[in-house]
C-alpha cells in the first residue's frame, strides 16, 4: 500500500529530523510533552525516537529538569557544517553577479565578538582595494556590514556586546563618532526602519558603504552582505538604489543556506 500524497516514506526518520529542527529552533531544551505537542505526535512515539537519539548523542537528557537538547552530536555536525565553509561557497559567486551589474566591490562579513570578520571579497575592475580584505576584522559598529548584523540582533543581546563606554572604538576623526549605546541604539532603530545600514567614511576616510544581513529561517542574522564605493562617486540618494540590489543578493543567500525564507 502507497503512502499517502506527501507522506514520507519513511516517517520515523523524517520525525527525528523535525524533532531536530525542533530544538535547534528554540533557545533551551523542551519537554518531551512540549515536543508532542508541537509536533503532533504520539508521546511514546517521541519518547522512543529521543531515546534512540540520546543514544547516539545527538539530544541531551537532562533529568533534573525533564526536558531534552541538543547533543554533543548536533554540535559536531554544525562544526562540520562550519568546516566545509558553505558561506563563503554560496556567497562568492552571487557577490560576483553583484559586483558586475552595479560596477563597486562587495563583501561578505560574520559577527565574531563586538567585531566583524570579513569572508569574502569581490572587488570591482579599477576600483582601489578596500581595508576590508578576506580575514580582516573591524569594529562591528563602525561598519555598515556590522550594524546590518546588530540591527537584526534582539537589543538586549545588543546591549550585552557594548556594556559601557570602553566597548565603543573608533578609527578616523568623523563628525559623530558612535562612543556610547544610546547612541548606537537610535542609530540601528534607523536601519531596521529603512531595510538597510550605511556607512560614512567612519571606517576609511572617502568611502561609504551599504549593506543588508543575511538572515537565517527564524529572522536571527547569519552574515551580512555589502558594497563599498567612492563617496564622490555614488552620491547619498543613490544609496537607497544600490541598497535593493543588496537586498536581493541577502536574500537569495538566505533561501541557498536555508530554504525558503519567510518575510
Amino acid at each position: 500500500m502507497s503512502p499517502a500524497p506527501g507522506r514520507s516514506k519513511v516517517p520515523a526518520a523524517e520525525n527525528t529530523l523535525r524533532i531536530l529542527k525542533l530544538l535547534a529552533s528554540k533557545r533551551g531544551p523542551l519537554a518531551a510533552s512540549t515536543i508532542a505537542t508541537a509536533l503532533d505526535l504520539p508521546r511514546s512515539s517521541v519518547y522512543h525516537l529521543l531515546g534512540v537519539m540520546e543514544q547516539n548523542g545527538f539530544v541531551l537528557h537532562l533529568h533534573e529538569e525533564q526536558r531534552y537538547g541538543l547533543g554533543i552530536a548536533a554540535f559536531e555536525l554544525s562544526s562540520a557544517y562550519s568546516r566545509q565553509e558553505p558561506l563563503s561557497r554560496l556567497g562568492r559567486p552571487l557577490l560576483a553577479q553583484l559586483v558586475d551589474r552595479i560596477g563597486e566591490s562587495a563583501h561578505l562579513a560574520v559577527l565574531h565578538g563586538r567585531d566583524v570578520l570579513y569572508i569574502v571579497e569581490e572587488r570591482a575592475k579599477h576600483r582601489p582595494s578596500l581595508v576590508t580584505d578576506v580575514g580582516v576584522r573591524l569594529p562591528s559598529h563602525l561598519t555598515a556590514s556590522g550594524r546590518a548584523i546588530l540591527a537584526a540582533l534582539p537589543k538586549s543581546q545588543v546591549r550585552a556586546l557594548y556594556p559601557n563606554a570602553a566597548a565603543f572604538t573608533s578609527r578616523v576623526e568623523v563628525k559623530n563618532p558612535i562612543v556610547k549605546y544610546s547612541t548606537l541604539s537610535s542609530h540601528l532603530d534607523r536601519v531596521r526602519q529603512r531595510g538597510f545600514s550605511t556607512e560614512n567614511g567612519e571606517v576609511t576616510a572617502g568611502f561609504g558603504s551599504v549593506a543588508v544581513a543575511v538572515t537565517d529561517h527564524l529572522g536571527w542574522p547569519a552574515a551580512a552582505v555589502a558594497v563599498t564605493f567612492l563617496e564622490d562617486r555614488v552620491p547619498e540618494e543613490q544609496w537607497p538604489e544600490l541598497a535593493d540590489a543588496v537586498r536581493k543578493v541577502a536574500a537569495e543567500l538566505s533561501v541557498r543556506l536555508y530554504g525558503r525564507v519567510d518575510a
